[in-house]
């Protein structure tokens, strides 16, 4: 049996804060929302999404020791969001084996993990200037444990009005 490292327990801990706070943003998207363009120069929602994909897909290959980047075009929106789920999953079972990672811990969470989370405000913000904001909530008492890292999610504990 392996000895617990606090510090992957804490990543696991964030990937489904990831998981939890990313739903909440992309689900139940409107229609279009994927298109929607906050400004001139900004990325849609849909590039952004692909974007985490992307950030998703190289934070597995550096904890698997095959660090690779790729720039992925966006999918269509429903295909976006079974790819954020999906390598969730696969990232959170890497962070739950029993294998040492090639990194530390805290690399990841610098790079990818930190960049999806900035993301994640991101749609969340381009959500209300479509007209279609997601509730605020009080995600300090929100259920999110590690290993619930796809779709379905808690129930929001307290939601503001």
């Amino acid at each position: 049996m392996s000895t617990p490292d606090p510090k992957r327990d804490l990543l696991r801990h964030t990937v489904a804060t990831l998981a939890y706070r990313g739903g909440k943003a992309i689900r139940n998207a409107p229609a279009g929302f994927a298109d929607f363009r906050g400004g001139e120069s900004l990325r849609t929602p849909g590039q952004i999404l692909a974007h985490i994909g992307d950030l998703l897909d190289w934070a597995l290959s550096m904890a698997t020791g095959m660090q690779q980047w790729r720039d992925s075009a966006p999918l269509s929106w429903d295909h976006a969001v079974a790819r954020f789920f999906a390598t969730l999953k696969r990232f959170d079972d890497c962070l739950a084996a029993p294998e040492p990672l090639p990194m530390p811990a805290e690399k990841l969470f610098q790079g990818p993990i930190a960049d999806a989370l900035t993301h994640v405000g991101q749609l969340a913000m381009l959500r209300r200037l479509a007209g279609d904001p997601v509730r605020g909530e009080n995600y300090f008492v929100a259920d999110i444990a590690p290993g619930r890292v796809g779709p379905e999610q808690a129930a929001a504990k307290k939601e503001f009005d």
